[in-house]
């Protein structure tokens, strides 16, 4: 076994104050025409759809008019990540069964909730626009113009008597200096406040978006997900249940029952025959100390005191040490520190995926030696398990694969192999911290 630090991969950086600004810019003044268009399409739509509702013409139309809110607000959805700095969120609409009637497509966006919400965002998107836009579009004639007033000032007329500068309404005189130091100093607080003003305007037309455009499916996701996490708990639960009586049935249990048929045979066998039950006492001793060997090693399984008293370096170390095959071990020299101790439920869990892992290795991998990454990398914690084994692993074969994706989506996090047909294999999983 060698241990080596891990290569952590640098953060990935945030877009500099001038690209910032420029998304935020062209997001927010790019905004309002598209929400003049949407506003337009969908009032006339809306209007028309309800005024022939009376009508069999109604229906249709109004139908359209929702299935246009969609396609607006999916071109939305496409401009939110440059801003909100997220993967695109799209909502599962609701979809019409294969061989429906036309008149069956008709109603279906009618009664989608998502789709009156998009067609909401459609005709109030106009109102947040045009604030934005307007206070975006000010702060940026006034860095420009302020900044860039000395190169034009000669062009301006100042000799009418009855015209009043703002420098002479501040009581600095009618000089030409007076005029250019004070609407540079504008210019200069309107170009520093830029980017702050624009990300503002940016986020609240953008945030306006998301909670009428993706809210609710980012709810659903959420659910979805929890409901995912609680599933694989308890099945990652049920499993190590399992396993743990399993082994405790075919282990311990059976050398305690021996050892009860040892001190009986001993008990009778110390009136007749002292040397026989003194040679069946030994026996007992020896079962005795295998079972509290296996125990021990039951113990470690489930919890290993090393983890918690020294944290995943030493525990690893340790679990690497009794591999069968040799084990390359890197990990993150941050986590071996006292300061980068991480959550128990986190230790844990890539504890489990890795002694799981190993332990597939030994048993079906046929491998020469394995290698174990651990790395902190923006704000997760990854884990490799490579070998140059046969291959073939798969999370449908079971071999342990299935109670370590359980046990690591229960965390929340992602676990993914790659075993082709003759090796080598990859088990990664990424934890969230």
């Amino acid at each position: 076994m060698t241990a080596v630090p891990a290569a952590v991969d640098q953060p990935v950086p945030a877009p500099t104050i001038s690209r910032q600004l420029l998304l935020d810019s062209g997001y927010v003044l790019l905004g309002l025409p598209l929400a003049l268009a949407s506003f337009v399409v969908l009032i006339v739509g809306l209007a028309a759809g309800l005024g022939l509702m009376v009508t069999v013409i109604g229906l249709p139309v109004l139908s359209g008019t929702l299935y246009a809110a969609r396609g607006l607000a999916d071109i939305e959805r496409l401009r939110l990540p440059a801003v909100l700095r997220q993967s695109r969120i799209r909502p599962q609409y609701r979809l019409p069964e294969p061989g429906a009637s036309a008149w069956r497509r008709i109603f279906v966006p009618m009664g989608d909730a998502q789709s009156w919400l998009d067609l909401a965002h459609g005709i109030l998107k106009l109102i947040v626009a045009i604030v934005t836009f307007v206070v975006t579009l000010v702060w940026w004639a006034g860095a420009v113009a302020g900044t860039l007033y000395w190169a034009y000032d000669w062009a301006l007329p100042h000799g009418d008597p009855e015209d009043v500068d703002l420098p002479q309404l501040l009581g600095l005189g009618t000089s030409t200096v007076a005029r250019i130091g004070l609407h540079t100093a504008i210019g200069l607080f309107f170009l520093i406040t830029l980017p702050i003003v624009a990300r503002g305007c940016a986020l609240l037309q953008a945030g306006f978006g998301r909670a009428m455009l993706t809210g609710v499916a980012e709810m659903r996701n959420r659910i979805t997900v929890l409901e995912e996490q609680k599933r694989a708990a308890v099945s990652a639960e049920a499993s190590a249940l399992r396993r743990l009586e399993r082994d405790i049935h075919d282990g311990p249990q059976q050398r305690l029952v021996r050892l009860a048929m040892d001190l009986s045979r001993a008990r009778q066998q110390l009136a007749t025959d002292p040397d026989a039950a003194g040679r069946t006492l030994d026996e007992a001793v020896t079962q005795t100390r295998e079972t509290l060997a296996e125990l021990r090693a039951l113990s470690r399984g489930i919890a290993p005191p090393i983890l918690v008293d020294r944290g995943l370096p030493s525990a690893l170390a340790a679990l690497a040490g009794r591999g069968l095959i040799p084990i390359e071990l890197r990990v993150d020299p941050e986590l071996s520190s006292p300061a980068g101790r991480l959550d128990p439920a986190v230790e844990s869990t890539a504890y489990f995926v890795v002694a799981e892992a190993l332990t597939n290795v030994a048993k079906h991998s046929r491998a020469t030696e394995c290698q174990v990454t651990v790395a902190r990398r923006d704000g997760r914690l990854e884990v490799g398990v490579g070998d140059d084994g046969q291959g073939g692993a798969h999370l449908a074969k079971g071999h342990g694969l299935v109670g370590i994706a359980d046990r690591v989506r229960a965390a929340g996090g992602r676990l993914s192999v790659t075993s082709p047909t003759g090796g080598p294999t990859e088990i990664r999983a990424e934890l969230p911290l």
